[in-house]
């Protein structure tokens, strides 16, 4: 991995794993969820990842519609490198999940390397109100659910949009799936530079130890080389501590509600904004410098802002 001063703070604002009672910040409306992008721009995000989420009830949505009504404000708003997800939520298909991707045709989307198992049952045992109908079912359900990404998925995906000069936060919750990224890299399917997103913490990956951490580190140096932009991101509580193991290692990091509802022990982050600040504290803290969004762009080697249909 080439060393650099320049950190690269990416922000999922919202995701497909919280629920909507699990605290009242986690933005659900276009207007809330183009606020969180523009806020965690402004607080030193270089790119955000967003999802969408059903305007009656705040559960996961991939319809194009949603996308519109927040992808224009945040672009009009900042300059920030917009990332949209091609995960959507565990329940959907891969079809369903391709299509903000192939319409708005953003600089970057996200990948997961893999089919894995995806608990989220856990977090019944931490929340006991919930709002909706659909939010038990869809934690509890988890026990028996598989994300499914397969290797023809995969290269579904990355043939798909590869016209579109759309490039991919690669993500990889586990060892396996660095080779998988291999895999692609040599069918020459993926090409450098490879922004590979590490992510610790989340029941059926790999876990948040930080020699998990560097173990995944060596992996990746040893297959990728001077090829890759290495980032982390940690599940919860695991957030700010792999974020600085990865910043002492060299790398970046990815924070947002959509990986962690807290900022403090105990203490609900009232904006991804707040989250962003604190990663911005440590990147200052540690003598490196937050990279803007232009330069996360040509670090990236991304198509520029003007590229995009939206």
């Amino acid at each position: 991995m080439k060393k650099s001063k320049k950190v690269i703070i990416t922000c999922a604002v919202t995701g497909a794993i919280h629920t909507p009672s699990m605290s009242p910040y986690l933005p659900i409306t276009s207007e809330e969820i183009a606020a969180a992008a523009i806020g965690a721009a402004q607080a030193g995000a270089a790119i955000v990842h967003l999802h969408a989420r059903k305007l009656e009830d705040g559960s996961p949505s991939q319809d194009p519609a949603l996308f519109k009504d927040f992808l224009p404000q945040i672009k009009a708003a900042t300059d920030v490198v917009i990332n949209i997800t091609t995960g959507g939520a565990p329940t959907m298909q891969v079809a369903e999940r391709l299509v903000p991707v192939h319409t708005y045709k953003p600089e970057v989307a996200s990948l997961n390397m893999g089919s894995m198992n995806f608990g989220l049952y856990g977090m019944l045992e931490r929340f006991k109100n919930f709002k909706y109908d659909w939010e038990i079912p869809y934690l509890a359900n988890s026990d028996d659910r598989v994300f499914k990404n397969t290797f023809k998925d995969i290269a579904h995906i990355l043939e798909s949009c590869a016209d579109n000069g759309t490039r991919f936060e690669i993500e990889c919750y586990d060892i396996g799936h660095l080779y998988t990224a291999a895999h692609f890299i040599e069918r020459g399917l993926i090409k450098p530079p490879f922004l590979i997103q590490s992510v610790f913490g989340l029941l059926g990956g790999i876990g948040p130890h930080p020699e998990d951490v560097a173990h995944m580190k060596r992996t990746a140096d040893r297959l990728f080389g001077d090829d890759y932009v290495w980032s982390v991101l940690g599940a919860g509580r695991n957030q700010m501590p792999i974020a600085a193991q990865s910043l002492a290692m060299g790398g970046n990091l990815r924070v947002g509600l959509e990986d962690s509802l807290w900022d403090g022990p105990g203490q609900l982050a009232k904006t991804n904004a707040d989250q962003v600040k604190r990663a911005v504290a440590m990147i200052h803290a540690l003598s490196l410098e937050v990279a803007t969004p232009d330069e996360a762009r040509e670090i990236l080697n991304l198509k520029g802002r003007d590229n995009v249909n939206f």
